[in-house]
């Protein structure tokens, strides 16, 4: 009899293990990214290389010819760079103080520089001494370019003046300064020789015609001006200050196409792709916002470590490289289609066909049928509730891997375990590096709509076992103060949601009144107005 009830109990237990249900983690919709066909090309990057300079990186500027190097101006120095080394392979370092705007020539063979002396240098790409140095500036000079004919200089310095200079005779041809605030942005006109562009802190960006004594146009930013842009057709121009990114119409007379607020923070430079048809735009909130040029909306955007400064786009978008405040720089190249060489024939594989055989048929009357039975493997931390280890399990979904990336599989657990009425059992006994896990994980996720009303019973249990010992740890209290503020500040948040939703009921409230006593009037209109044609068609 003893041993008949042993085996009966040892079958039913046996019956209930293998009837372990896994705990039902509950899936939520991922709102990920739409992919387009801007995401595909500018995602098809390596891995970015960094260099480091001696300063903050200024400016980076391509050379328009082969093999395509590219000048970094940062601290007192000019490095070249080519395309795919990481050392540079040539410097111009004849510079007293800091360089800015380092700058080729249309042919590649020229650049020039401005300097914190107010001094305004151009060197040979072959070579290393200036060949050219043009004095009048008394302040700093941010601004420097070639004008299209490749004979005349534009420069821009913080003495509020910008001047053209004449590179044969090295001597200035002309002066201006209109603007009130220091210069530090500018740029030329690929089609007309006679026409620059500077941006100035004083909110205003001017264009000048140089057969002039004055600005031909002038354009309110509205914010100090940190960039400027003309487009390679010159009838559209890009100024950027502050968070806003502006397109002006030169056409019309300088007429404000759009206005653009995509970034935190103030917006530091401007790009555009070889196409023409992408304009980027380089910021201090650590991102870079591509657009598309037809209709000025975002369309890509880079992240990066640090702050931007500056931003450049190698021929055919064929590298990426942007600047950075605490000197470095960022490359990224794009990926190359590599053909694959198959040296060995591969081995033939079954064909689909194989694997689906049978898939869709239907049993008949007389077919017997032999189900093959399931086998379910469980999760590790399944496994460990199977056994009743709770504490371990709650271990295993805690884990960086699991409470970061699927916090859903941590919160599930927390479910079940209170379900059990085991949850206070398994969060108990912990020591202030688990403690300090468990609330950072309630930090992170409390105020969550998919996950608040499970941690909400969870941080009350914790609460109520290590109120106790609370003042024995720093962190431990720092960790409970935060929690305390954090829900604080929802409550306050949920306050102001539910005054809102009264506002919007009172509103609704009054529109479903006015159409109430708007509807009985219509109906007596059209009820008059059919007795009055009835009576005209009985006449």
């Amino acid at each position: 009899m003893y041993q008949n009830t042993e085996a009966s109990i040892t079958v039913f237990k046996g019956k209930k293990m293998s009837e372990f249900k896994p705990t039902v983690i509950q899936t939520y919709p991922k709102l990920g990214e739409k992919i387009t066909q801007d995401t595909l090309y500018w995602k098809n990057y390596k891995t970015p290389v960094q260099i480091k300079e001696f300063g903050a990186v200024t400016k980076i500027d391509f050379s328009p010819h082969l093999p395509y190097n590219y000048a970094v101006t940062a601290s007192a120095r000019i490095h070249i760079y080519s395309r795919y080394s990481q050392e540079p392979v040539k410097t111009f370092s004849r510079f007293k103080d800091t360089a800015y705007c380092g700058t080729y020539r249309s042919d590649g063979k020229l650049i020039v520089a401005g300097c914190e002396d107010g001094g305004v240098r151009m060197f040979d790409t072959s070579g290393k001494a200036p060949l050219r140095q043009f004095n009048g500036h008394n302040k700093a000079v941010h601004v420097t370019h070639f004008t299209s004919d490749k004979f005349r200089i534009m420069s821009g310095s913080d003495d509020y003046t910008s001047r053209l200079w004449d590179i044969p005779n090295s001597t200035e041809i002309q002066s201006y300064k209109e603007h009130t605030d220091y210069i530090r942005c500018g740029c030329t006109s690929n089609l007309n020789t006679d026409i620059f562009v500077t941006g100035s802190y004083d909110h205003t960006v001017k264009v000048f015609d140089t057969r002039t004594d004055q600005s031909v146009m002038t354009m309110e930013h509205g914010q100090p001006v940190e960039s400027v842009l003309l487009y390679p057709s010159g009838g559209l121009l890009v100024s950027a200050g502050g968070r806003y990114v502006k397109v002006w119409d030169m056409l019309k007379g300088g007429q404000l196409l759009v206005s653009l607020r995509n970034h935190h923070k103030t917006v530091t430079c401007l790009c555009l792709s070889s196409s023409g048809q992408r304009l980027f735009s380089g910021s201090l909130d650590r991102h870079v916002k591509v657009y598309s040029t037809a209709t000025y909306k975002v369309v890509h955007s880079f992240d990066y470590p640090t702050s931007i400064l500056s931003l450049a786009l190698a021929p055919e978008d064929e590298m990426i490289v942007v600047g950075m405040t605490n000197g470095v720089l960022n490359l990224r190249h794009r990926k190359q289609n590599e053909e694959k060489h198959e040296f060995a024939p591969k081995k033939r594989r079954p064909a689909y066909r194989y694997f689906v055989k049978g898939k869709d048929y239907v049993p008949k009357q007389d077919d017997i049928l032999v189900s093959k039975p399931v086998r379910t493997h469980l999760k590790k931390y399944d496994k460990l509730l199977k056994s009743f280890e709770v504490s371990k399990a709650l271990d295993v979904v805690l884990q960086q891997e699991i409470r970061v990336r699927t916090p859903e599989v941590t919160v599930g657990v927390m479910q079940e375990l209170n379900r059990r009425g085991t949850l206070k059992n398994a969060l108990a006994g912990r020591d202030e590096k688990q403690l300090s896990l468990l609330l950072s994980f309630l930090l992170r996720n409390i105020v969550d709509p998919r996950f608040c009303h499970v941690l909400i019973s969870v941080a009350e249990i914790i609460s109520d076992i290590y109120f106790p010992v609370i003042g024995q740890s720093s962190v431990i209290d720092r960790h409970f103060v935060k929690l305390q503020e954090l829900i604080e500040r929802e409550l306050d948040y949920q306050g102001e949601l539910m005054e809102v939703l009264g506002m919007l009921d009172t509103l609704f409230a009054t529109m479903t009144s006015k159409k109430e006593l708007l509807e009985p009037e219509n109906t007596a209109n059209n009820v008059l107005k059919q007795q009055q044609t009835e009576s005209m068609v009985t006449t």
